[in-house]
């Protein structure tokens, strides 16, 4: 097999990203929501907190596992880590979502009170809870990676025009994911104890971003503390 499919399979095997399986096992992470009340109200931005920032999972040099492997087309670099991050941030979302309700989270709020609205497919702006804004966000990018014509698997099918936009789309959306994560339920990683494996695919996630310039910044803004506090 060739394209995007062929190389998931030795990177997994291989282990070139942190991956679901080296970000620990999430879905296992899950199953404490049942043991573990809502946690205690924590002070605003408590991922800031020198102690929580200080818990990752990995000391791996990110830059080195950024970096566009030596032959590989980038476009296919890409799509891999397109459908590693997908992957891995879908599993902390849905590890926090019994915590993330239309009650909870009327609004897709990030940090400074930054409000994602989705656009339908007419381009209309609709304000939802955050839970549908993630649901519309993960479902958009699910059909996309499955798209064989943007996510090529078969051999000597070459990536479309445009196809830099639709990762740039995807990154985007990822992050804007994150950062409700951060802003509304960080404390809860904190209660289920995954927070480290939060900084960890945070870090990753944004060293990825900078290298190949998938993230405006004034997009990222909203994490700028954060970012800084966990890449320098």
């Amino acid at each position: 097999m060739g394209g995007c499919q062929s190389f998931i399979g030795s990177g997994d095997e291989a282990s070139h990203t942190l991956t679901a399986e080296n970000h620990g096992d999430i879905n296992t992470l899950k199953l404490k929501n049942n043991n573990v009340q809502k946690a205690p109200c924590l002070q605003e931005k408590v991922y800031l907190q020198d102690h929580f920032l200080r818990e990752r999972i990995s000391d791996v040099d990110l830059f080195t596992l950024t970096a566009l492997p030596h032959g590989l087309d980038q476009n296919e670099w890409l799509a891999f880590n397109a459908i590693s991050f997908f992957k891995n941030i879908n599993l902390i979302s849905s590890a926090l979502s019994e915590f993330c309700t239309s009650t909870s989270c009327p609004t897709a709020k990030g940090p400074g009170n930054r409000v994602y609205e989705w656009m339908d497919e007419h381009g209309k702006k609709l304000k939802c809870s955050a839970p549908l804004y993630t649901d519309y966000a993960m479902s958009y990018i699910q059909d996309l990676l499955t798209d064989e014509n943007v996510f090529p698997t078969r051999a000597g099918v070459t990536f479309p025009n445009g196809f830099m936009f639709l990762v740039q789309k995807v990154f985007l959306l990822l992050f804007r994911t994150l950062s409700h994560l951060y802003s509304a339920h960080y404390r809860d990683a904190v209660a289920v104890d995954i927070h480290p494996h939060l900084n960890t695919l945070l870090t990753h996630f944004i060293t990825f971003s900078h290298t190949f310039r998938l993230l405006e910044a004034s997009e990222t803004a909203p994490l700028d503390d954060i970012i800084n506090a966990l890449t320098h």
